[in-house]
């Protein structure tokens, strides 16, 4: 019987296992570091190296490792042994201070977009103490002590995803902690930290039909493929029950989740047969980040265990659900409290109308930012489709949130409609809802009673950009809201009135952004439009936002990117979608020609002497026909567009005959075989 409390963290070089190991003297100098943001004491660094190792040999790992997230979205690691020669025959285990505080991996070969070149291979990788070290076993047992870093250039140019996450952090973490000043909150030596619950859907389908399906294993989706006659209509999958094959995939997954640290808690079939989920509990934002990507390589190789491929590509099969990350952020303040949660006292009820009006400024300002941060060529597909939110970004808070707002925006308020209600008891905010917000699953940006949920990052990409950008504009909007409320203090204006007429301000300005309805219907797209808030529909267009001066501007303010950085980015994610789209045309239009062109001929062949499916034969060489044509201007397509556009066209003609050709000729495993997982 497996026992998760005995199991959770086994693997994870936590606070516990620090305070066993160390003198008590570096593990408050470390603790501190951790909880509180001050700068690490290099003198204690020899001291953890040696506990580490200890420990991490206990646990059978021969090598170390700086795990880091370098610009292609992935994880990295460079391995090093603990083994050193002692030069009498024998060996001895060495791990330095150094060497934990610092390493030295190659970067001339990972993505910079331009900021560096090819022939500057210094690169470093540095110790990030706030996400724990871990253990991770490969085969025959083969373990490695992984280290969690962040990944600079030579000139210490950010080249990862955890520089400027951290760089939010802090940020925001100042930005609270003024906020929480003008509430009267003794913030002492705390920090405030944003925190993340990172939902994980995916896909499981057998492995020997993935290696069937060259378009699968090349872009991580299905090129081509009739739509399956029964595929998710009968919404019988969605929180069905779980199949023993698949379930004893789950199980385990959990069970090496929990010894890594990572706090799985709920899993479920998603709408999609072969779709399914995955929750944790919300963590810290980087170490939730951290296990975020932990979570999907555990899943990818576990799923090859049991005989399963997992796809974590945001649209795997067309025609049905895709899969997407939900991104559910909040706000600890440095007293420890959850900011984005209604409060038991008026004065906390007061500071949660500020949190709340403060998002309201800070998406719509930068809404167009916030898209870009989930632009790839997967979520493209996914985006607007029914089934997740609308590139449109707007914020959904429910009835009774936005019956405040309105009321606040008119200059005060005096009733709140019906249902658990807590009084502010400031003069002119009214009684507040608790736990009355309903979810609404079109929007991107939805309160959902204790936090937010960015429903548009995509299920194969690290939530370290949509947070970073979510931090920095959060910290700009408590930087003007602040700004404003200590002028008129210092001017002599009784706060509450001030907080009021700032909190009305903002609301009129910036409640285009606040859509309670339907996301997925047409009238919405129209209604967006005439608000003037951007529909940026496919990843060309939205990275472009990060060519910007206001988007240049932000990040410069508050030194989360400089300018260099920020072109690295969008050169980076420029490439990386044009090199992707590139791939699939070249692959889509070798799978045309080398199995569904002979495959269509072999069967007209067959069927060419039986008069009575003429009709048949007449319309595959018609359909043929097409698919030549299209194979042809596919191969011509010199842009991401019009490859896309000629990908589409060609796919028509190949899934029309898909339809036709008898199913032992047609050369790869369809919908209706591969969705239904046994």
């Amino acid at each position: 019987m497996v026992n998760p409390t005995e199991l959770f963290a086994e693997n994870v070089f936590n606070m516990n296992i620090m305070r066993e190991r160390l003198s008590d003297a570096t593990f408050k100098s470390l603790e501190k570091t951790i909880n509180s943001g001050k700068s690490l004491d290099a003198g204690i660094a020899d001291e953890v190296a040696e506990a580490m190792k200890g420990w991490a040999l206990s646990k059978g790992a021969t090598h170390y490792t700086h795990w880091f997230q370098p610009l292609t979205g992935a994880t990295a690691e460079k391995h090093d042994s603990f083994i050193f020669p002692d030069f009498k025959g024998g060996i001895e285990t060495q791990f330095s201070g150094d060497e934990l505080i610092q390493g030295e991996p190659d970067a001339s070969s990972f993505p910079s977009g331009g900021l560096r070149v090819t022939f500057e291979a210094r690169g470093y990788t540095g110790w990030d103490p706030t996400s724990p070290a871990f253990i991770k076993y490969g085969d025959a047992g083969a373990a490695t002590l992984c280290i969690p870093t962040v990944f600079c250039g030579y000139h210490g140019e950010a080249l990862d995803k955890k520089t400027p996450l951290l760089r939010s952090m802090k940020v925001l973490s100042e930005q609270t902690i003024r906020l929480g000043q003008l509430f009267g909150i003794d913030c002492g030596d705390a920090m405030a930290n944003a925190t993340l619950g990172s939902e994980q859907e995916y896909f499981l389908i057998d492995e020997e039909l993935y290696a069937a399906r060259p378009d699968l294993q090349q872009t991580g989706r299905t090129l081509f493929g009739k739509r399956a006659t029964k595929h998710q209509q009968l919404d019988d999958h969605y929180f069905g029950a779980i199949k023993p094959r698949v379930a004893a995939f789950m199980a385990e997954l959990d069970r090496e989740l929990w010894k890594l640290g990572v706090p799985a808690k709920t899993r479920h079939n998603e709408v999609c047969p072969a779709q399914f989920e995955l929750a944790p509990v919300f963590e810290t934002l980087n170490v939730s980040v951290d296990h975020n990507m932990i979570t999907m390589e555990v899943m990818k190789t576990l799923a090859e265990k049991h005989g399963f491929a997992c796809l974590l590509h945001e649209k795997p099969f067309a025609g049905v659900n895709g899969s997407g990350k939900h991104n559910n952020w909040s706000i600890v303040g440095p007293d420890g409290k959850n900011w984005l949660k209604p409060g038991d006292n008026p004065h906390e009820n007061a500071k949660f109308m500020t949190i709340i009006v403060a998002l309201i400024k800070a998406v719509d300002t930068h809404a167009a930012l916030l898209r870009s941060t989930v632009a790839s060529a997967g979520n493209d597909h996914r985006l607007g489709a029914n089934e997740a939110p609308p590139a449109v970004v707007s914020i959904f808070l429910g009835d009774q949130l936005t019956d405040i707002v309105e009321q606040i925006e008119a200059g005060g308020a005096s009733r709140s409609k019906d249902g658990g209600l807590i009084h502010l008891g400031v003069d002119l905010l009214p009684k507040l809802p608790r736990g009355n917000t309903d979810r609404n699953r079109t929007s991107p940006f939805a309160f959902t009673g204790n936090r937010f949920e960015f429903r548009a990052v995509g299920s194969n990409q690290s939530p370290a950009g949509a947070n970073v950008v979510l931090n920095t504009i959060v910290s700009e909007s408590f930087d003007y809201i602040s700004t404003k409320l200590e002028k008129a203090v210092a001017d002599g204006k009784e706060f509450n009135l001030a907080l009021q007429e700032t909190l009305a301000e903002i609301i009129k300005e910036h409640k285009r952004i606040l859509f309670d309805g339907d996301g997925y219907t047409e009238a919405w797209l129209e209604e967006a439009a005439k608000r003037g808030l951007p529909n940026l529909v496919d990843t060309g267009t939205a990275l472009e936002i990060l060519t910007t001066q206001k988007t240049k501007d932000l990040f410069t303010k508050y030194n989360i990117l400089s300018n260099e950085e920020l072109e690295s980015r969008y050169n980076t994610y420029k490439e990386a979608y044009e090199t992707l789209i590139t791939i699939e045309a070249g692959t889509a239009a070798d799978i045309a020609k080398t199995m569904i062109i002979p495959a269509t001929v072999t069967a007209i062949r067959e069927y060419t002497e039986v008069s009575a499916v003429k009709s048949i034969t007449d319309k595959m060489s018609a359909l043929l026909e097409k698919t030549v044509t299209g194979v042809t201007a596919l191969e011509k397509a010199d842009s991401p567009k019009a490859q896309i556009r000629a990908m589409k066209e060609l796919r028509t003609s190949v899934d029309a005959l898909e339809a036709i050709v008898p199913a032992n000729i047609w050369p790869m495993p369809g919908y209706a075989e591969i969705l239904h997982v046994q």
